[in-house]
């Protein structure tokens, strides 16, 4: 049933990334298998795109320090999707016509949503790394394979924390219209309400916005237990650091896409005592630690929050090659649907029907000192501290 080897555990000297690996110039020969990675390259989320890309680099190098696959080198083809859906349609394109095998990657849904029709068209597996909202795996039964959770899982962790932990009775929730966020807020709503907390307000900001005065008067009008944002660093930190200068004393608190450096930054000590729904870093991991040290020596830089799932997801991809013994993607896409049980360094990774994968990855972090801490974990109905 397509038990993979396992992958944690392997890591060979890097030198420098060779053109093997590097990319998005589709000069690429027909000796390479070429895999897309769609991302965030340009704008506001550049950071995160960034460290996918990374570390789809860093997991491609290694394989081909082995030899490649099935006699040929792994070829990763980054593509510039600026979190938005019309170029994500295009950069979809753009990796199709350079004759990628499959695609892995994504950040916003927004983007990540018509990036995979765009796929799923032509029969391409795409893996998602980041991408959380639903509507990805429900309408891509069969093309599209989660590593990451859903926000019909996350925005329940967050109310049940709101509710058992932080003994809130009322609650603000925030979001910015995009399809992530929105999406998320919605689930933490409703997930809240059947727990009997009051969500005293539910309203937007506008993506790109500095001034978040008027909407925070209303949250302080409102005198919430909680308040809950689920849009992404770049405006959260800012969020943030206004609602402590404007006085607001609710504890704060945000969903994944948050678990930035860029929030830290910010929000500056405003930060301090928030805490952060999200999947678990590749430093709050024990496996993961061979690759986060990789991850430095090899770029100078931490690993972004989302790398270690990308990594992991080439080397899903990586196993299924394998397993199929084809390059052909429909070969792929029915290796990938008998994924079961590979042992990832997030984790074993199992995907159901749909492609989702069956574990629940969400924890809560918290900023202690400017750093994300990881603090709590939900294991079966049980809060639990995180060691």
């Amino acid at each position: 049933m397509g038990k993979g080897k396992g992958v944690g555990a392997i890591f060979l000297a890097l030198g420098l990334l060779v053109s093997a690996c590097g990319g998005g110039t589709g000069t690429a020969s027909s000796d390479t298998i070429k895999i897309g990675v769609p991302a965030p390259l340009t704008g506001d989320y550049a950071s995160a795109g960034e460290a996918i890309v990374n570390a789809a680099k860093l997991a491609a190098q290694e394989i081909n320090d082995q030899g490649g696959l099935l006699g040929k080198k792994v070829e990763v083809i980054d593509q510039d999707d600026q979190c938005d859906s019309q170029v994500g349609v295009q950069a979809a394109q753009k990796l199709i016509s350079q004759g990628i095998v499959a695609a892995v990657g994504g950040y916003c849904s927004s983007a990540s949503i018509p990036e995979a029709a765009e796929f799923a068209k032509k029969g391409i597996p795409y893996l998602l790394d980041a991408s959380t909202n639903p509507v990805l795996t429900e309408q891509n039964p069969g093309t599209v394979f989660r590593i990451c959770g859903r926000d019909d899982d996350q925005g329940p962790v967050a109310a049940s924390f709101m509710k058992d932990i932080l003994h809130a009775n009322t609650v603000a929730i925030i979001h910015d219209n995009t399809t992530y966020a929105k999406g998320l807020a919605e689930a933490a709503r409703d997930a809240a309400q059947k727990l009997g907390m009051n969500v005293v307000l539910f309203t937007a900001i506008t993506p790109g916005e500095k001034d978040f005065s008027s909407v925070l008067t209303q949250v302080k009008r409102a005198d919430p237990d909680v308040v809950y944002f689920t849009g992404y660093h770049a405006e959260g930190g800012l969020l943030v650091k206004q609602a402590r200068d404007l006085g607001i004393r609710a504890t704060l608190m945000a969903g994944d896409a948050n678990q930035d450096p860029t929030f830290l930054q910010t929000a500056g000590s405003a930060a301090n005592g928030a805490y952060i729904t999200t999947a678990p870093l590749a430093e709050f991991i024990p496996a993961a630690q061979s690759f986060v040290q990789k991850y430095k020596e090899t770029f100078k830089a931490s690993p972004g929050a989302y790398s270690v799932y990308e990594y992991d997801a080439m080397h899903v991809l990586f196993d299924a090659i394998k397993r199929a013994n084809s390059t052909d993607p429909k070969a792929i896409l029915a290796a990938l649907k008998e994924t079961k049980d590979f042992p990832a360094i997030t984790g074993t990774i199992t995907f159901d029907a749909k492609g989702d994968r069956t574990d629940k990855l969400y924890m809560v972090a918290v900023v202690e000192n400017g750093q994300f801490k990881p603090y709590m974990r939900l294991e079966n109905g049980q809060w639990q501290k995180v060691q």
